[in-house]
């Protein structure tokens, strides 16, 4: 008889790298989700690129290509992609701008999002929906319904675009985006995904996801510097429509002894580069911290937050309080509800004490990193009444942590 050895599990956990970043010992932050803090290296960077750009005769014609072709190499490993697909986008909002140019819809055709979605996907949407005489349709979750099968049940074959986070940006809320994908596929819908909530804090595979467009922010779970973000195109549109003409998209760009004019886009996603991508400053800060990323590994990432997270879930249990099961959430979010007046009191509280967090919707959105200490977690749960925890009342199951008690230690009153 053949004996099977069993293979220890691989903890995943990295270490604290709070000593990567510049936080104070005094203050908690929860708050990644909205803009992460500048890790050293990356603010070292930033600083090089200015004093370099101080001097300007000692940046040659090929500095403006040769970093940004390494970020979109590093953004390909990221996503597990060919650069190729990859384009460097200023924001989220301008990736979707691409995104909507390059499909089509006709008057009765169904454009489908989710109910509260970030407001650059909406209005996005609803001035293609304008244009196009299209209809939005917007999946709003019954009571213990997912996200995922809110969605499915209203994505019909009249559904052209189906455009939606991984994860929701009020509370992380999960997403299945390999079903949604697979149900547009099955529909002829245009699939478009926001990883901006997600990318870098989960691992993302577009050769496994399939999306038409994914966009994303690089100041939220990338760490990397505000107004540079990036945009992956599949190959069925990589000959689309860009959104301007500015002369580093055309073919033979590098040379710049020429003074004719080219129709040719450079290959691939490029055409759809914002203007002046080679940002000098921007793009090396950004190198840097994808450099950290992947030097990290974004399976420990996911593996270490979710530890994290799990923690707080755990203190909210032994407070009487009830959290979203963790298959329901992100690993790396939570998201408390209450009324959205009492939670901006609440915030101003925690502020006074330097804990901070967001507050977005009727959510406390709580997004932790790998800087966070289970002593930054003690802090924050001594909000939380010690003895006989008050009764709580829930606004919605699949809401995580209940503020109610927040407001009882804070003398708030709900409103």
């Amino acid at each position: 008889m053949s004996e099977h050895k069993i293979e220890p599990e691989v903890d995943l956990t990295l270490p604290n790298q709070r000593h990567l970043f510049e936080i104070p010992d005094d203050v908690v932050y929860l708050n990644c989700a909205s803009l992460a803090p500048q890790m050293l290296s990356v603010r070292a960077a930033g600083e090089a690129a200015m004093s370099r750009n101080a001097q300007p005769w000692k940046i040659q014609a090929r500095d403006w290509f040769t970093q940004v072709e390494e970020l979109r190499a590093l953004f390909a490993q990221i996503i597990k992609a060919d650069a190729e697909g990859v384009a460097l986008i200023p924001a989220t909002s301008y990736g979707l701008s691409v995104a909507a140019v390059n499909v089509e819809a006709k008057p009765h055709d169904r454009i489908l999002l989710i109910a509260e979605d970030f407001p650059s996907t909406v209005y996005t949407w609803r001035a293609f929906a304008k244009q196009s005489g299209a209809e939005i349709v917007t999946a709003e979750r019954g009571k213990g319904e997912s996200w995922t099968d809110a969605i499915l049940k209203r994505f019909d074959e009249r559904v052209k675009v189906v455009s939606v986070p991984n994860v929701h940006w009020t509370n992380g809320a999960l997403i299945d985006l390999k079903r949604i994908g697979q149900r547009a596929r099955e529909v002829g819908a245009t699939f478009v995904v926001d990883a901006t909530q997600s990318l870098g804090a989960m691992p993302t595979d577009v050769e496994e996801l399939r999306p038409d467009f994914l966009v994303t922010a690089g100041y939220k779970w990338l760490l990397g510097p505000f107004s540079l973000g990036y945009m992956y195109v599949d190959s069925a549109h990589r000959d689309g429509k860009p959104i301007e003409q500015n002369w580093i998209l055309r073919a033979d760009s590098e040379d710049f002894s020429r003074t004719d004019y080219r129709d040719e886009y450079q290959p691939g996603a490029r055409r759809f580069d914002v203007g002046e991508q080679s940002n000098l400053t921007l793009t090396p800060m950004a190198i840097a911290a994808l450099k950290q990323l992947l030097e990290w590994d974004i399976a420990r990432i996911t593996s270490t937050l979710s530890k994290v997270t799990a923690s707080i879930e755990r203190r909210a249990d032994g407070l009487g309080l009830r959290v979203v099961a963790a298959g329901q959430r992100g690993p790396h979010m939570l998201g408390i509800e209450a009324p959205g007046e009492s939670l901006q009191h609440v915030a101003a509280r925690l502020e006074e004490q330097n804990i901070y967090v967001g507050i977005r919707g009727s959510s406390m959105r709580i997004s932790p990193h790998l800087y966070v200490t289970e002593s930054d977690l003690d802090r924050f749960f001594k909000l939380f009444p010690g003895n006989e925890p008050p009764r709580v009342q829930f606004v919605n199951e699949e809401a995580g942590l209940c503020v109610r008690s927040f407001m009882a230690k804070a003398n708030v009153q709900p409103k």
